[in-house]
C-alpha cells in the first residue's frame, strides 16, 4: 500500500517542485517538507491548504483517492476567448507564477487600487502556460465573480484570470472596468458615436449604454482571459 509520505513526494513530483520549492510555498523548511514526506510527521491544516492551492491533490494525499481538483485543468480552466482548456497539467514546468487572486465583493472599490485590496489567495500557474497565452505573470491577477450577470461565459463563485496590460481605448470583449468607483465585469461593445454598451451575458440584465460625455465614470483596469470554474 502506498503511504502517506509517498503520495505527497508523488504530488511534489507531479507539478515540478523540489522539496525546497514546496516548502517555501507552504511555509516549511525543506527538512519539514523531508520528514513529511518519510512519514515522520504529519502536517498541520494550513500546510494542507497551501498545498492545494498549488494546485496539490490533497484529497489523494490524505485518502489515496483522485479528486476532480487535482490540476488547475481539472477545475475547468477555460479561454473565455473561444472555450478552449487551459493548463491540464502543471508537470513538467521548470517555473511557476503566484498570481494573486482577489474577492472584489469583499474590496473596498472606490477608486482603490487592487494593490491596496486583501489578497484573499494566491494561485500558481505554470510560466510557459501563461506565456502561451501572451500573458505576462507581473500583468495578471484573478478576480473572484460575483453574481449571476455574466451567467453563460462567468457563473458566480468562478475565478477570472485578468491581464491589466489589456486596457485598450477601444475594447471589444469581457473586462473588469471601473464605474462610477465600483468594479463590475462586463462585455465591452463599442457603437456609433463613440459610445459603449456594457454587456451582461445573462439576457435578463439590459445593457448599460455609457455616453462619450461620461467616459470619465469608466477606467479598464484589464481584460478577462482565462476563466477558472467548477467542473459540472
Amino acid at each position: 500500500m502506498v503511504s502517506f509520505g509517498e503520495r505527497l513526494r508523488g504530488e511534489r513530483e507531479r507539478l515540478g517542485l523540489t522539496q525546497t520549492q514546496i516548502g517555501d510555498l507552504a511555509g516549511v523548511t525543506k527538512k519539514t517538507q523531508m520528514l513529511y514526506e518519510s512519514g515522520e510527521r504529519s502536517p498541520k491544516a494550513d500546510y494542507l491548504t497551501a498545498i492545494s492551492g498549488v494546485g496539490a491533490d490533497v484529497e489523494y494525499v490524505l485518502t489515496g483517492n483522485r479528486s476532480v481538483r487535482g490540476s488547475i485543468g481539472s477545475t475547468g480552466a477555460s479561454r473565455l476567448e473561444d472555450g478552449a482548456m487551459f493548463g491540464d497539467n502543471m508537470a513538467g514546468s521548470d517555473q511557476l507564477a503566484a498570481v494573486k487572486m482577489y474577492d472584489i465583493e469583499a474590496a473596498a472599490g472606490d477608486g482603490r487600487s487592487l494593490e491596496q485590496e486583501e489578497v484573499e489567495s494566491t494561485l500558481y500557474f505554470p510560466t510557459d502556460q501563461l506565456a502561451a497565452q501572451g500573458l505576462d505573470p507581473a500583468q495578471v491577477v484573478g478576480i473572484k465573480v460575483r453574481g449571476d450577470s455574466m451567467d453563460g461565459t462567468l457563473a458566480d463563485g468562478d475565478w477570472v484570470l485578468v491581464d491589466r496590460s489589456r486596457c485598450e481605448p477601444k475594447p471589444e470583449g469581457v473586462f473588469l472596468l471601473l464605474v462610477h468607483g465600483e468594479r463590475r465585469i462586463k462585455r465591452v461593445q463599442r457603437v456609433a458615436g463613440g459610445a459603449w454598451l456594457l454587456i451582461s451575458d445573462n439576457e435578463h440584465y439590459q445593457p448599460e449604454m455609457i455616453k462619450p460625455e461620461d467616459m470619465r465614470d469608466v477606467e479598464i483596469l484589464g481584460r478577462c482571459e482565462i476563466r477558472i470554474g467548477r467542473v459540472s
